[in-house]
């Protein structure tokens, strides 16, 4: 009998999902790297990790690690020698909520977000976030420096705070929202790849909306809000869905409301 795969830890979703080349798209079959695979490349050879601080980063063994970053090394070769398009998607992966006191080895921002609110949040209470600039929906999802969290309960907002994100940028600001244990994220415009990231946290997306924040979340409340389920942010990378995700077959432990 296989052992179970274990959910690999991913503390920065992909900002970008598809790489083309520029000739003979069409004729070539896009080669795949799972996210847990792309964050081994992330953390190896962009942020210089050994595989040792990797592991631990990822929270799975080192002999994993240098498994899946062999296989990640050899897809992005085939990718870049034979011309074919490379697509990040799928994975045994979990978005990391700041839980870890090992996340960035002690220097994750979400580790502090997840200390305050996680435990401050009761069983009743169902969290809001929502893109935040000066009373108004923020436009740009990637580019939030603020969120303004509201916890509702029995259809009322109870408490409202403006939440820094500490210059998070795309693909870490699907954690922070999950490290706020956010049950719903209303904004503006959101790009294929962090949409992918918040399905797999386990938070709802209400995106294509404009106008003011408190506003919006009383018609969320009321069942009354505009919004467009199929919002993009046309400069961005084309979605191609979840795959398969550890917050899908029950790795993950964040739950909508």
């Amino acid at each position: 009998m296989p052992r179970p795969v274990k959910c690999r830890k991913v503390c920065h979703f992909p900002n970008v999902l598809e790489f083309l080349p520029a000739d003979d798209t069409d004729k070539k079959t896009p080669i795949v790297l799972t996210v847990d695979e792309y964050e081994t490349i992330r953390l190896l050879d962009k942020k210089g990790y050994s595989q040792e601080q990797c592991a631990v980063s990822m929270q799975i063994a080192r002999t994993t690690v240098q498994r899946i970053y062999e296989i990640a090394r050899k897809k992005i070769a085939d990718a870049l020698i034979d011309g074919h398009p490379l697509r990040i998607e799928g994975g045994d992966f979990r978005i990391c909520d700041g839980q870890s006191s090992d996340c960035s080895f002690g220097g994750c921002y979400k580790q502090e977000i997840y200390k305050k609110y996680a435990a401050e949040k009761g069983e009743g209470i169902m969290r809001i976030a929502v893109t935040y600039e000066n009373g108004q929906i923020f436009q740009h999802f990637g580019h939030t420096e603020t969120f303004k969290i509201y916890d509702v309960e029995e259809g009322k907002v109870v408490h409202s705070e403006v939440v820094d994100t500490n210059g998070s940028g795309h693909g870490a600001l699907a954690g922070v929202l999950n490290a706020l244990n956010a049950d719903v994220l209303i904004c503006g415009g959101i790009g294929g790849g962090a949409q992918t990231a918040l399905a797999a946290a386990g938070i709802k997306l209400f995106g294509g909306v404009s106008g003011y924040a408190d506003e919006a979340v009383e018609a969320f409340i009321n069942e009354t809000l505009e919004y467009n389920p199929d919002v993009k942010c046309s400069h961005h990378e084309h979605n191609h869905g979840e795959g398969h995700t550890c917050g899908e077959h029950g790795c993950g432990s964040h739950s909508c409301h």
